[in-house]
């Protein structure tokens, strides 16, 4: 039995922006339901994401980012990621921007860890989480300036096992780095690691228009 999730689209009866943002939009649908109902469901548009776990083997370290994130009043730990704001940039090349651009590295090796819906009930996003390795330094794309929270942003490399002792014990709590850490610990320890999928593999969710 092949378990997946299921395309499917509701009819939409009808569509009002609330509020427009640089980022997102807060949207008003109305519904039709297989029952014939109509409902009201209001979210958050989004462009998505790609993240990045970059791991250096021989140190046994994850690259991690302190930044700051005003919505929850915190600098949380994180990985690197980036937004999918550029028209026809591929997800690669947008990830491997966004390891140069926050923490100066390249990597030789890429693949997927995981596909993720963040918060589907509330908000468009999809993030694709790839997993970086044989890292080396690099420099920042040329043009590149570090601005608001970024600028504040620092970088540093984090001993894996200790981090996985923080988000386990509730200490970091980013998404982006709880969902690649436990992805990588569940790839490594059932030896799946070299059966992760290729970096250009299918994004199905990425396929269809978003309403």
């Amino acid at each position: 039995m092949t378990i997946s999730d299921e395309p499917r689209r509701w009819e939409i009866r009808g569509r009002e922006v609330l509020g427009a943002g640089a980022i997102s939009s807060f949207i008003d649908h109305e519904v039709v339901t297989p029952s014939g109902d109509v409902v009201k469901r209001q979210f958050l548009s989004h462009p998505g994401a790609v993240c990045i776990v970059a791991w250096d083997e021989e140190t046994d370290a994850i690259a991690c980012l302190h930044q700051y994130r005003h919505p929850v009043g915190m600098v949380l730990v994180e990985i690197p990621a980036g937004l999918l704001d550029k028209d026809g940039e591929q997800w690669l090349h947008a990830a491997q921007r966004e390891l140069a651009e926050e923490a100066e590295l390249r990597a030789e090796r890429w693949q997927v860890l995981v596909d993720v819906c963040p918060t589907a009930g509330a908000c468009q996003e999809s993030q694709r989480i790839y997993l970086a390795r044989d890292l080396t330094p690099a420099d920042r794309p040329h043009g590149f300036e570090a601005e608001d929270e970024e600028a504040d942003m620092t970088w540093e490399w984090l001993d894996r096992t200790a981090l996985l002792d923080a988000v386990l014990d509730g200490r970091c709590q980013s998404q982006s780095l709880v969902t690649g850490l436990l992805a990588l610990e569940t790839a490594r320890l059932s030896g799946r690691l070299d059966a992760l999928r290729p970096p250009d593999a299918p994004w199905p969710i990425r396929d269809r228009p978003l309403p």
